[in-house]
């Protein structure tokens, strides 16, 4: 096949690669699990009484990473399913347990509990890299929490804050979604052993009436993969609300990375904050001086992919037909996937960018300072209106004086002659110095900041100090 011919595949394969994601996606990966829940599901039959030999276990498992997988595509082409091709590929290579392949069990056995598994290993990855993430954005706002700049409303000049506490906000909307996904992690449950349509009616044969029998083979298949609980009822699926839960907590992730990296954007803009850049690295084909925040416009572009990929599992939980119908099974094996491989694109961007973002405080002092005599205007409001004055009066005469003062060549001197002379401001020029002090315009910021780390960000980061992540190299 010639370049020309090469067929698509994924950027999330052949550019934004993940090995470490894409394997727990790989089709090798869900063939795995299959084969051990079958394993898991066979030691639960046999310790309940069944009659299920050691050797039929034994050879299971040593069949359970032998996977012929065009003989597995060809059992489908003549099946027309996929688990059915799953169970004669593994009985050609343990044919000792073929007779008690799958036994009592419905498909969605071996595909919603692999979902299940998937779905809370990815998560584990990805919260890691959270934790990652929320250390060095952590650092970073405690480094600039006294470093004043210039505030943004609707990206006009607003009251001034600091970087740090800018940074703040950033770090507590992540800090909302670790602790979100933490609360999947710990609670997510598993679909267990519930047969055709939930009523364990096939387990219940097997085991002669038994109800005892089944709940121990259902806690300790549960208990075999690292659940300890599953869900209390189900359909032949568990229900899709699980689904609508863990990609919202992805998709809101992913909006406070697109929030994050738009700040960015805006800030690069204007010379404050930047993201690294290589020494070899091209900004433009066309202009050789250009230096885009490619990092920040990359996490932006996948994060609002992932945030539409949120939507798919809402429509599915919606359409399930009383116990079951198969329309979700082609919707989900393109939305979860992606979804995750998005969201760990999005956080291993984050990580590297994050760890190497450069501010200039310089080029946020000088911008703070050409506003300052406007920005002054509010303490200035505050003052005189504690002394009596009449705060919508003297807020219009305030209005009127910086529309005034932007003609003029000193508008600081400007302001505060036309607030010395009003006597209804009652405000002496010694009164009105320490209201343009930065100190005194950016407020409690540093303060907010202080106490946001200290009760919000450090005691989460203890809770999981012991959480290691190593990142991929990111050449994207």
């Amino acid at each position: 096949m010639t370049a020309r011919q090469k067929e698509y595949e994924s950027p999330f394969s052949a550019r934004w690669h993940s090995p470490e994601m894409s394997h727990l996606f790989s089709a090798h990966y869900r063939a795995v699990l299959f084969r051990r829940l079958w394993i898991a599901l066979a030691k639960g039959e046999k310790r309940g009484g069944l009659k299920i030999s050691p050797q039929q276990i034994a050879e299971m498992e040593k069949g359970v990473d032998k996977i012929d997988f065009e003989a597995v595509e060809a059992y489908e082409k003549k099946f027309r399913h996929d688990v059915m091709a799953h169970i004669h590929a593994y009985g050609d290579v343990a044919p000792l347990a073929k007779p008690i392949l799958h036994l009592g069990a419905t498909s969605t056995y071996v595909t919603d509990n692999a979902d299940l598994i998937v779905m809370k290993e990815a998560l584990d990855l990805l919260f890691r890299k959270l934790i990652y993430l929320l250390r060095h954005l952590a650092a970073f706002t405690k480094k600039y929490a006294k470093t004043p700049c210039l505030g943004f409303t609707h990206f006009q000049s607003a009251q001034p804050t600091t970087i740090g506490k800018r940074a703040a906000l950033w770090l507590q909307d992540f800090l909302i979604d670790a602790e979100e996904w933490e609360r999947n992690l710990q609670k997510l449950p598993f679909l267990g052993v519930k047969g055709a349509t939930g009523t364990q009616s096939s387990f219940l044969s097997l085991f002669q009436g038994n109800e005892s029998k089944v709940r121990k083979l259902e806690e300790g298949v549960a208990r075999e993969f690292g659940f300890s609980k599953v869900v209390w009822v189900s359909g032949q699926t568990y229900t899709r609300k699980l689904d609508l839960q863990i990609l919202n907590a992805l998709g809101s992730f992913c909006a406070s990375a697109h929030k994050m990296a738009t700040d960015i954007r805006l800030l690069a803009h204007v010379g404050e904050v930047a993201e690294a850049f290589g020494k070899t690295q091209v900004g433009s084909s066309a202009m050789p001086y250009k230096r885009n925040p490619i990092h920040s416009e990359r996490i932006c572009g996948i994060a609002r992919f992932v945030m539409s990929l949120a939507q798919n599992p809402a429509y599915t939980t919606a359409t399930q037909w009383l116990e079951r119908t198969l329309d979700d099974s082609a919707n989900r094996r393109l939305a979860t996937p992606e979804a995750f491989l998005g969201t760990d694109a999005v956080l291993n961007l984050l990580c590297h960018m994050t760890s190497s973002l450069m501010v200039s405080p310089q080029a946020a002092q000088e911008r703070l300072k050409d506003q300052l005599p406007f920005l002054a205007m509010e303490n200035i409001l505050m003052a005189a209106s504690q002394k009596g004055g009449d705060r919508q009066l003297l807020h219009e005469k305030l209005r009127q004086w910086t529309t005034q003062a932007q003609k003029q060549k000193d508008p600081l001197r400007f302001l505060i002659a036309a607030v010395e002379k009003e006597e209804s401001f009652h405000l002496t020029k010694k009164e009105i110095a320490p209201l343009l002090s930065t100190k005194a315009l950016i407020g409690r910021a540093p303060e907010q900041v202080d106490l946001f780390l200290k009760e919000g960000v450090t005691p989460f980061l203890r809770r999981h100090k012991k959480l290691r992540v190593t990142l991929p190299n990111v050449s994207f």
